[in-house]
Formats: structure tokens, sequence, C-alpha cells
């Protein structure tokens, strides 16, 4: 095999694949990216047996074959060397040689052979998706799933093909967040999936802004496909708990607020809530809002918003980063937040398909 390509096409597809390497494998060659020219250029493909992603790139092919080269010290060597030209030939016993202006290095790999077969999808159910849609809707829900791995359903994001709509669910039996998006499917590709943390993080590397996903899932697969990406894994086994029976019913008080004044104010109030408690107080009152943490030993912080609110006065306290994290990851100016009373969950809106529901926090006054 012997192929040239510029360095950025070649440190731009390491890095899209590198981050799926085992770390810790039994097996040398999943620590490897696997290197195949095809009519077109260059296929990069890396595995850990959970997860599975391969990207093509521009290059020059001056001889067919294969190899595998240990993906992040090759990445590393490329990131070093100098804007121009890489060519890479590959000998028969799978040493390959590097050069790159004045730079040689030569890497031992391992054959093509020894690394597992990328999965197939034959008579997989598939939907279409824009990739702005599907990117916008993990960032919406992503942050919200659970890092308990006793709890090992909710270590992924629900996919729930459903009535010509997709709904993406997180929780961790704290919060909960929930994504829409309409699309077109026949009744007969329904289905329930769960994709698990690692894959729903290469994913948002993969996606871009414009064109479509192409989404495959067989009994336990499920694939990902961009323009000159895939990528497969393995679902998580199981059945997702009943997130509709969390969402409460209706609020009581519906109250308008800026998402970025509120989300600078909760952070700046955090700073003093207590490592153990963690809880920062909400206090409604006339077209006001109180945030404070007291924290003893330590102290008080006390932040007032402007609000427009001529409901009665009470107040609720909640995790702090619980609330950061839907702000930082919504894009609206407004967000809703719903309530019933102190002691109900609250609800996090905007003006599209979203919400996020948030369990309050008991705090003695």
């Amino acid at each position: 095999m012997k192929f040239s390509v510029t360095k950025e096409a070649l440190l731009d597809g390491l890095q899209r694949i590198q981050n799926v390497v085992s770390t810790r494998s039994t097996l040398p060659v999943l620590t490897n990216a696997l290197l195949e020219t095809t009519e077109t250029g260059l296929r990069l493909t890396t595995t850990d047996l959970e997860v599975a992603i391969r990207c093509e790139i521009a290059a020059q092919i001056e001889k067919p074959g294969a190899t595998t080269l240990p993906a992040r010290r090759l990445a590393a060597i490329v990131r070093e060397l100098p804007s121009s030209e890489i060519t890479i030939e590959t000998d028969a016993k799978n040493i390959s040689t590097l050069r790159c202006g004045s730079s040689f290095f030569k890497i031992f790999g391992l054959a093509k052979e020894e690394f597992p077969a990328f999965p197939s999808f034959k008579d997989a159910k598939t939907y279409s998706i824009k990739q702005h849609d599907l990117r916008d809707g993990l960032r919406k829900t992503s942050y919200a799933i659970s890092v308990d791995e006793t709890r090992y359903v909710l270590n992924g994001i629900l996919f729930s093909f459903k009535d010509n709509k997709l709904t993406l669910v997180a929780t961790d039996g704290r919060r909960l967040a929930l994504f829409d998006s309409d699309m077109e499917f026949p009744q007969s590709h329904e289905r329930d999936f769960i994709v698990p943390t690692k894959a729903v993080t290469e994913i948002q590397r993969l996606l871009g802004e414009e064109g479509e996903v192409q989404i495959s899932v067989a009994e336990n697969l499920v694939s990902f496909e961009v323009a000159g990406g895939q990528l497969v894994s393995k679902l998580v086994e199981g059945n997702y708990p009943n997130y509709r029976q969390v969402i409460p019913g209706e609020a009581k008080e519906r109250i308008t607020l800026e998402r970025e004044a509120f989300l600078t104010s909760i952070r700046r109030v955090s700073l003093l809530s207590s490592d153990k408690t963690s809880s920062v107080r909400l206090a409604f009152s006339k077209n006001n809002l109180d945030i404070t943490a007291n924290t003893p030993e330590v102290g008080e912080a006390r932040e007032s918003m402007a609000i427009v609110y001529r409901g009665r006065d009470f107040s609720i306290a909640f995790n702090p980063e619980f609330v950061i994290d839907p702000l930082r990851n919504l894009t609206n100016d407004e967000i809703y937040l719903e309530l019933i009373d102190e002691m109900s969950p609250g609800v996090i809106k905007i003006n599209t398909p979203f919400l996020y529901v948030l369990m309050p926090m008991r705090v003695s006054v």
C-alpha cells in the first residue's frame, strides 16, 4: 500500500476516530486504526468492540492495500509534522514508512485480518433526519444521562420513534430532559432503543450543521451515517422506565425568565452553596426573584432579578448544577419555569418541543 495525503486531511480524520480507541484492551489491534485505500481516497476505522467509527478522507492512491497502525501515536506524529504532503508506504510485513519533508518515521503495524470486521446492517430499519436537528436534540438532553453504572438502562439516551416523531430522553432519576423532532417513517418502523453514553458523545462529534444523517437499527446495533463518516454502536439492553409519569401536570405558576441573566445569577450564587447540600433557593415575590445560597461556616450569597410575577409569595430549592445544565445548552433568549408548589418538580420549557423536569430539594430554612 502506498498513498499521499495532506497533513490537514489525515489529522482531521484521525481526530474524528481516535476517541473510540480502546485504552485498556487485551487485544493489541484494538489500539490501532485500520487504514484502507478506496476508489476515492483513504478510509480510517477504529473500534473498542462496543463502538466502531470510520470516516473517509481524500488521498492520492499509488498502490491499494490496508494495514493497522497505532491510532494515538500516529495522530501525535501527524500533529507535529509540517503542513505539507505526507506519503505513507506499507510493506508485506505491515511495516509502514511515513515521509513528510525532511521527517521520516518507521511504524510497526498489524495485519488488517486481525482487525474486527465492521458490522453490516442488512434488513435494518432506517430513518433519515437532519443532522442539525439530531445534533440539537442530543445537546439539549445528553447532560442528563445517568453516570450511575448500577442503573445501566439510564446510561444512555432513549431514542423513541413513534407517531412520526423522534423523542430523545435522558434522565438520572433526579432530573429529566426530553426533546421532540417531527419526521416521517412508516408505522412498521416504530421502535424504542437506548444508545449508550460513549456513542452519544461520538455522534455529536460526527454530526454537522448541513445534510442528513441516516440512522439504521438492527436487533442490538445502531448505525449513524453521514457523508464521509459512520458510527456503529451496541445498544443498551433493557427497558427504559416510563418517563411520561414523572412529567408534572398543569402548573400553577408559569414564569418567563431571561435565560442568560438567570444562568449567570445561578452560577454566581452557587459559588457559596455547600458541596454536601448543594442547593440554591429561588424565592418569588411580586415582580421579583431572589436567588440565595447559605452555607454555615462559609457564607451567604444573594442575587435579585426583576421579573414579571403576580402570584403568591413562595420559595423552592434546586441543585444549582441541575439548573445550570439546561440553561447552558439552550440558545433561546427566554425560558419558562413552570411550578406547582415547593415540593413538586419544576419544569423548564422553551418555545420549541423541549422540556426539562427537575426535582426540588428539601432544605431547612
